[in-house]
């Protein structure tokens, strides 16, 4: 990866767009210290610090931001609007046939599809904004006029910067789509999560330095941990199962076409983090509810066993989320691969697998591979989903790490998709043409 970056920076039209990119990640950055006024930032602190722990949804959120949801900046909620609107415009292709036939007219359909994933991402940025504000206002307590024209006023202000922030981090994303290098959604995700790791290395070395008996060894164990950790999703990323094709010959005159050998890639890891974001929405409501509601101020009753069974600490959690990982996988590869229409346009290009019938025996045998590589994939998503929890299990001082197995997961795939564009663009800058 890094030869690959020496290279890039010494074409001067890649090294021009990877400036815009820095520069783009930069202002960011800047961003997510920019705090919104008429809120007191230590008490969302305080409170971020006590309540986004243990592997929630609170603390996959403020990763995702790069910290900026527990300093209440003006990009508190980041891309986090965005995702989700493309995660449902991407179900709702697969289930309204209008958006389908829009999926399928090509380019024309995808900037369609796309304007709509805007205003969709807009409606839920304004929604989790004043979702935001009621949790800033009830919970924390931190909005410092709640009363009064004030009140309303500081309320518009609070929501039009939360709002603000999330589309002009949108569109930064989008410029860097355009001007810059990889896709710009996951390299502002990619910045945001690299912005927590030196925290959590300071966090890390302030134990050593406190209790050096315990927590060297502690420490020298994540960090070798970490690294292999990195190597596994790396290899797991890039393996896949090779289904083998071949064509039939035909002969038209006194040429020859046809008679190739190709393959049908299968990745292992096909669905990348989608499943884990669909477990962990649906994990994250218990803990919703009990925001709003409280903690239990009975040990016994319905209330209290219902909170204690989803606790983010309990084994059961992480026995669920691993089975609700699975299951989502399976849902998702499900939705982007068809082995009927796999089969049908095999048979329709005169292909086949070798020593497989045409047809349903064909759809057959693709869909025998998709399950078992999906089973595959699926545990590997679930294991570094929970490893986390077990990690916060074993110490509560390593609950506040957010270099856990998701957010490693996405850093590692961005950086891989992105070298794999710098690649591209190299070969395509190299090759000489058929002209010379």
């Amino acid at each position: 990866m890094f030869q690959t970056l020496k290279r890039a920076w010494g074409v001067p039209e890649i090294r021009k767009k990877l400036l815009y990119t820095l520069l783009m990640i930069i202002i960011f950055r800047f961003g997510s210290a920019v705090t919104v006024p008429f809120l007191d930032v230590d008490m969302v602190r305080t409170w971020m610090d006590s309540n986004a722990t243990n592997g929630n949804f609170l603390e996959y959120l403020n990763t995702m931001t790069g910290g900026a949801l527990s300093q209440a900046t003006v990009f508190a909620l980041s891309i986090t609007p965005y995702i989700n609107a493309s995660i449902i415009m991407q179900l709702l292709t697969y289930a309204i046939p209008p958006l389908e036939r829009l999926r399928d007219e090509g380019e024309e359909g995808r900037k369609k599809i796309e304007k709509i994933t805007a205003v969709v991402a807009l409606v839920l940025s304004v929604f989790m904004a004043f979702a935001y504000y009621l949790t800033l206002k009830k919970s924390m307590g931190a909005v410092e006029y709640t009363t009064g024209w004030q009140g309303y006023f500081a309320a518009a202000v609070i929501i039009a910067c939360f709002t603000a922030g999330s589309s002009f981090v949108v569109w930064m994303g989008n410029r860097i789509s355009d001007k810059g290098i990889g896709n710009g959604i996951s390299m502002i995700l990619f910045a945001g999560i690299a912005a927590r790791f030196p925290s959590d290395a300071g966090h890390l070395i302030g134990l050593t330095k406190d209790k050096p008996n315990p927590y060297l060894f502690v420490t020298i164990g994540i960090a070798i941990f970490i690294i292999a950790e990195f190597a596994f999703i790396v290899f797991m990323n890039e393996s896949e199962r090779r289904i083998p094709i071949q064509y039939a010959k035909r002969v038209v005159g006194r040429k020859q076409y046809g008679g190739q050998k190709t393959h049908i890639p299968v990745k292992v890891c096909m669905s990348g983090v989608m499943p884990i974001i669909f477990a962990m929405s649906f994990m994250s409501l218990p803990a919703t509810i009990q925001l709003f509601a409280g903690q239990p101020t009975k040990t016994s009753g319905f209330y209290y066993h219902f909170c204690n069974f989803f606790s983010t600490r309990g084994i059961w959690y992480a026995i669920i989320y691993f089975i609700l990982i699975v299951a989502f996988n399976y849902f998702y590869v499900s939705i982007q691969y068809n082995p009927i229409e796999i089969a049908n346009n095999l048979r329709q290009s005169n292909g086949g697998i070798p020593g497989i019938r045409p047809g349903k025996p064909t759809s057959d045998y693709i869909q025998r591979v998709l399950s078992k590589i999906t089973l595959v994939g699926a545990v590997f998503l679930g294991i570094i989903a929970i490893v986390p929890i077990f990690i916060s299990m074993a110490d509560d001082n390593l609950s506040r790490l957010s270099m856990g197995g998701t957010t490693i997961l996405i850093a590692v795939s961005v950086a891989l998709e992105t070298t794999r564009t710098l690649e591209s663009q190299l070969m395509m800058r190299h090759h000489k043409g058929f002209l010379k």
